[in-house]
């Protein structure tokens, strides 16, 4: 049945107008039995500022992608982002934060081992910082993988920490908080989330590491192995070690007299483009309505 002749039911939605003070961006792929849960545990915690919920699936081979659309009616914060090609982990990040309204953006795994409930506390975190604070990286003091993730992990963190030098102890923790801006002047690479600490400290800003929960996936299966893992982290540092070395960048805020109003906001907001990234599809945009249909019907949307 076509979408005009079943409707999306009506239900009272956060003002659009109203930018939140934080989104939280979820990168999804093949997390069907997952993310549902996840959802109804981020709505579940107290004392979240205004904020919003961005789901990004990249091209899940699953029925990810419907399951989201219709747990917009129960989640009136969500918003739901397709790639409409597979673009990995780190691209559906930056895709989200493009698309995010929020100037702090929480990240959370899809896979529901981050706990929600952890937000808050890098939030209070924030608080107590200094200004030049703008990464706030969950540390999983207690991890729940298995015997050989956990150990391939703790060698890889060692070899990492060794060159460097980043002063963060789990950088492949999916749950962190950072400033949309900052982050968006970063370089983008494949696999970049696991080195935001070292990105962010390059481009001038102070990082720190925050002790947080971690649980056991409950279902579903790890998109990561420990061979591939390494065989793509060998090439990923000597690329993040090239661009240590090309200089470090000095962050700086501008001081203007007889400043205009909007002048103090981010260059992209200004020019209308929080938006998502251009190979990513929200799906509630009305020229995108055949892929919703699409995704309704089981179908996930690609680049022909």
């Amino acid at each position: 049945m076509s979408l005009s002749s079943n409707p999306m039911p009506t239900v009272a939605r956060p003002d659009p107008s109203a930018a939140p003070l934080l989104s939280i961006v979820i990168p999804v792929f093949n997390e069907r039995e997952n993310i549902v849960r996840l959802l109804e545990e981020i709505a579940a915690v107290p004392h979240l500022p205004a904020h919003e919920v961005l789901c990004v699936d990249d091209c899940s081979d699953d029925d990810t992608l419907p399951v989201l659309l219709a747990a917009r009616s129960a989640h009136p914060r969500l918003r739901v982002l397709a790639h409409r090609r597979r673009s990995g982990q780190s691209a559906a990040v930056r895709s989200g934060v493009k698309a995010a309204r929020g100037a702090w953006i929480a990240t959370l795994d899809g896979d529901g081992q981050n706990d929600p409930a952890d937000i808050p506390t890098l939030l209070a975190a924030r608080g107590d910082a200094a200004p030049g604070v703008r990464l706030f990286a969950g540390w999983r003091t207690q991890r729940k993988d298995s015997g050989s993730k956990r150990w391939a992990s703790r060698w890889a963190n060692r070899i990492r920490a060794s060159l460097l030098r980043d002063a963060t102890p789990d950088t492949g923790c999916g749950i962190k908080l950072f400033e949309r801006e900052a982050f968006l002047d970063l370089p983008a690479f494949d696999h970049m989330h696991r080195y935001l600490p070292a990105l962010m400290q390059r481009a001038g800003w102070q990082t720190l590491s925050v002790p947080v929960g971690h649980r056991p996936r409950v279902a579903g299966v790890s998109k990561y192995n420990n061979l591939a893992r390494a065989w793509v982290g060998v090439s990923d540092l000597a690329g993040v070690l090239w661009l240590l070395r090309r200089g470090r960048i000095a962050a700086a805020g501008a001081v203007e007299t007889g400043a205009i109003d909007g002048l103090d906001e981010p260059r992209d907001r200004r020019a209308g483009l929080d938006r998502p990234a251009h190979d990513a599809v929200e799906t509630d945009r009305p020229d995108r309505r055949a892929d919703v249909r699409g995704a309704l019907a089981g179908a996930v949307p690609r680049l022909p």
